[in-house]
């Protein structure tokens, strides 16, 4: 059985884990903010920096080879060839794509630690990504190479925002917005991609609304 089956399988049979996963993360969300709550923020920004700069560099690595070998099936296959949960390149980002959906809830305790508000659309968006991706991936459901290279090249420009702005780099607030743009014109383009059209929908029209009422509040 070669890496590709064997990450399908493990998939198939443990993707359900991703609701324990989204009930630890709810739990430790709202117990942490009460806890946190009689305690002094923590500034962590050495830590902060180096998480970001992490999950930006992950990104980035996923953008270009997923982006490559999309760019390669596009050109060579079309659209119903993408084979992305087994191709020679692809495989390995796809499976590492969801599997990391499960770390980046670690981006809400430096909120937490930190003080700073937590957004509804902030962790709804993270269990709802999880708990999808996990899903999607198990029943290998076509158009999500798609969505994983458009989500890989957003998160490298997100997170590496988040690193400058840390770091003290004076970034101007209009990146901010186009980032956010740019996420509500990823949802768009997600619509048509998935066979499980109901779900999916669902979610993303979710988001876009979620999107577009935080770009307009802090524009």
């Amino acid at each position: 059985m070669n890496m590709s089956n064997e990450a399908i399988q493990w998939m198939q049979e443990n993707w359900k884990k991703s609701f324990l996963f989204s009930a630890l993360f709810a739990a430790f969300m709202f117990g942490g903010r009460h806890l946190t709550n009689r305690r002094a923020k923590l500034e962590l920004g050495k830590p902060l920096v180096l998480w970001s700069l992490t999950l930006a560099v992950f990104s980035i690595f996923g953008a270009l080879r997923t982006g490559a070998y999309m760019v390669y099936i596009l050109m060579t296959k079309g659209l119903k060839q993408q084979s992305f949960y087994n191709g020679p390149v692809s495989k390995f980002w796809a499976y590492a794509f969801v599997l990391n959906k499960a770390p980046e809830l670690g981006d809400t305790i430096f909120i937490i630690l930190r003080k700073q508000k937590l957004i509804f659309l902030h962790w709804y968006h993270h269990i709802t990504v999880l708990l999808y991706s996990w899903y999607a991936y198990k029943g290998m459901v076509a158009g999500e190479g798609g969505f994983m290279t458009m989500n890989y090249g957003m998160h490298s420009v997100m997170y590496s925002y988040y690193a400058l702005q840390v770091a003290g780099f004076r970034v101007s607030r209009k990146f901010a917005m186009f980032i956010t743009l740019s996420l509500i014109t990823e949802l768009l383009m997600g619509f048509p991609h998935f066979q499980n059209v109901f779900w999916s929908a669902l979610m993303f029209l979710s988001y876009l609304v979620l999107f577009c009422h935080f770009f307009f509040e802090v524009e």
